[in-house]
């Protein structure tokens, strides 16, 4: 018996529509914050980890875009639920819940995921965007994982797939440093799957989606569901560092990491150990 088409009004952070024959390709759109870039705060955290849920037993949905509003694919967290989870540890409890979720659940929907990134592309926005199954960026995205500049271990997503797309000493580079990659440079080493100029991203993107879901469904997930096998052989590898993540959140360095950014100045982690 086919399951009914799931009812996506609840999901207030992203822009959800149909597109496609029969409206098989699902369209999620970041919402941009007052125009800018699309950031996660408490809700859109929650929303981005939950919404591969509903996808995978919507049989109606064949494939899913994954792009951003605005200036930008992502802007990573809202700062204040940044300082919350460095706060209080019932809302550090609640969102290393959901990032591990995130991750898992976008790995484990059985539908294919393309993103379309352009501009900055960072924190849990970049968690999706780099785990599609298909990702695709502008030239000039700028692709930065920030968890060090935070004052945190790269958790999130980077220890399960960072390795495995573009080799440990290229992600130990860009990790350690947070080191920005462009779109381009992002292709040439593997980490994402295809590079192209600006005003064509969106338009490859459903490009894309469309063969995807003019393919043969269950030959195609299956497929998706063998290669991800990859990604859960490192399952302990990626729950190692995200708990080292979230522990970080309970220490000194994440509060000056939160304090430099507001401030916008350099951090200044050496003062901490004296």
């Amino acid at each position: 018996m086919t399951a009914p088409a799931i009812d996506y009004s609840r999901y207030q952070t992203l822009n959800i529509t149909r597109r496609g024959d029969g409206g098989c390709v699902l369209d999620l759109q970041m919402k941009a914050k007052n125009g800018k870039l699309p950031t996660a705060g408490h809700e859109g955290h929650w929303e981005l980890s939950e919404i591969w849920r509903d996808i995978d037993r919507d049989d109606s949905v064949r494939v899913a875009v994954l792009r951003g509003e605005g200036m930008g694919f992502s802007g990573g967290g809202d700062l204040a639920l940044v300082q919350d989870m460095a706060s209080d540890f019932a809302v550090r409890s609640r969102v290393w819940k959901e990032a591990r979720d995130l991750v898992y659940n976008i790995i484990n929907c059985d539908k294919p995921v393309v993103s379309a990134m352009h501009g900055p592309a960072v924190g849990a926005g970049l968690v999706a965007g780099l785990l599609a199954d298909v990702s695709i960026a502008a030239r000039s995205a700028k692709i930065v994982d920030g968890h060090t500049r935070l004052g945190v271990a790269a958790g999130d997503h980077a220890a399960i797939c960072w390795p495995l797309l573009c080799g440990m000493a290229k992600a130990k580079y860009h990790l350690l440093l947070c080191e920005a990659v462009s779109g381009e440079e992002a292709e040439r080493i593997g980490l994402v799957s295809l590079a192209v100029d600006d005003d064509q991203l969106l338009a490859k993107a459903y490009e894309v989606a469309d063969k995807l879901a003019a393919g043969a469904q269950s030959a195609i997930r299956w497929t998706k569901y063998s290669l991800n096998n990859w990604y859960r052989q490192a399952g302990p590898t990626f729950d190692t560092s995200l708990a080292l993540e979230f522990m970080g959140f309970g220490g000194s360095e994440v509060h000056e990491g939160i304090a430099s950014l507001r401030e916008r100045r350099a951090p200044r982690y050496s003062e901490l150990s004296k």
